[in-house]
């Protein structure tokens, strides 16, 4: 890296969690700065500067929550430069460092496979370069598939090829990287009839979702000339039943909590398509064939509680992730079973990472209360509407009730602190305030005190 001496030895200085944290916040200010450039709007039209942060932190941390009408106020320029920090903000800042390092003929040390590691939550800093590659590569080949299958695919819908494939184009890589935005200026309700373009972006929506290792492995199992001898990992295992489960839940979820109101009417595939795209949604896709709030008070808080678990870890997504969710979960049955340990598909699962989920969904908790205590005492609106909005931010998915853009300043930079946060990850946050040195190796005597 092309760095002064004396900056250098002071990243040195920092943890790897920190200088992650670092420069994510380098990566937003960049943003910002691309959002801020006059050619990124149409004529004419003029953005707060409240405003253009919002849109470049949520296009960082793929959420889609927007205050401005990307349609209406950015020119094709602003749409491409979008769509870049959307890919940035999807495979992270490391991997785009380290991709960048590749090609200038930068050799990765340990220090930049520590950070690389942080960046994607993975546990072994070993094939870290391999894995970047890997990332980069497969999300290149499916982007530029999907892009050249929905462009022409959109040739019906609209009346030039540019503006066909600019379409096609920007709605793959929202879909792929969980980002949630649209130039359509509807999200994909002008689509709520047509079943694949639907389709298409469910898949692309879980690509972006379930997890970089995970789509991996499948790959490898894929071209592998002996399938026989290649096992999936147990977090392969984990995130893509989990994900599964929630898809299934959600989409019958959403389905019964309003069988009485919004889907009276509706034919049974409308009905399912509906469900299932906006269950899909909620782990952190954001775009929606449907206008939400008109949608139950009962399936509101619903999904909010879908948004609240968000995608998979080492993925494009936020929220609490569904490894988190599935092991609270098995935690509490095998507790109360009795159990001592708790096993997963023949396997025992690290203290460690229990006392790390339990952590995490623990402090989400209260980060989302805390967050919806605060603005519900100056914005005037229910709840209901503010609970979804601040989930929709913190598990990066982007949904939103239409309220975004009345909300006021303060209520936007919280907003923006839970993108930032869900995006990262609370335990990277967390370990920003972890102690560098440790203390001694010594024990206070125990004493029992009462639960429950």
């Amino acid at each position: 890296m092309f760095l002064p001496k004396s900056f250098s030895r002071w990243i040195n200085t920092l943890s790897p969690v920190r200088i992650i944290l670092f420069f994510y916040i380098i990566a937003a200010i960049f943003s910002t700065i691309l959002m801020s450039l006059p050619i990124a709007y149409k004529d004419g039209v003029e953005v707060d500067f409240i405003d253009v942060v919002f849109t470049a932190v949520s296009a960082l941390s793929v959420t889609g929550l927007s205050t401005i009408t990307v349609a209406d106020t950015l020119s094709t320029t602003g749409i491409f430069l979008l769509a870049f920090i959307l890919q940035l903000g999807a495979v992270g800042v490391m991997a785009i460092g380290t991709f960048i390092w590749l090609l200038l003929g930068k050799k990765i040390g340990l220090k930049e496979r520590q950070l690389i590691m942080t960046d994607q939550n993975q546990t072994n800093f070993e094939g870290m370069v391999r894995l970047i590659k890997q990332i980069i590569l497969v999300l290149l080949t499916v982007e530029f598939i999907a892009f050249l299958v929905l462009g022409t695919y959109f040739l019906k819908y609209f009346s030039s090829p540019g503006e066909a494939y600019l379409h096609g184009f920007f709605g793959t890589i929202s879909a792929v990287t969980n980002g949630g935005f649209d130039i359509t200026g509807e999200s994909l309700i002008p689509f709520q009839h047509d079943y694949f373009v639907q389709f298409l972006n469910i898949l692309l929506i879980i690509f972006g979702a379930i997890g970089f290792p995970v789509l991996i492995e499948v790959k490898n199992f894929l071209f592998s000339r002996n399938r026989m001898l290649t096992h999936f990992s147990l977090f392969t295992k984990l995130t893509t039943l989990t994900f599964a489960i929630l898809i299934f839940v959600g989409t019958i979820g959403i389905f019964l909590l309003d069988v009485q109101h919004y889907f009276v009417g509706k034919s049974w595939h409308e009905s399912l398509f509906y469900s299932l795209f906006q269950s899909v949604t909620t782990r952190s896709g954001g775009l929606s064939t449907m206008d939400v709030s008109e949608l139950s008070e009962s399936n509101h808080l619903f999904m909010s509680f879908l948004m609240f678990i968000g995608a998979s870890p080492s993925s494009a997504g936020g929220g609490i992730r569904t490894t988190t969710f599935a092991l609270a979960v098995i935690f509490i049955i095998t507790y109360a079973r009795g159990g001592s340990s708790i096993r997963i598909f023949r396997r025992e699962i690290h203290e460690e990472d229990l006392m790390k989920a339990v952590t995490v969904t623990l402090m989400a908790i209260f980060m989302v209360f805390i967050s919806v205590l605060f603005i519900t005492t100056y914005e005037p609106f229910t709840i209901t509407q503010i609970l979804f909005e601040v989930t929709s931010a913190f598990g990066t998915v982007g949904l939103s009730m239409g309220i975004t853009s009345e909300l006021s300043t303060t209520t936007k930079i919280i907003l923006m602190t839970l993108m930032f946060i869900g995006r990262v990850g609370i335990l990277t946050f967390l370990f920003m305030f972890k102690k560098t040195k440790r203390s001694g190796d010594y024990h206070y005597p125990k004493e029992r005190i009462s639960i429950g």
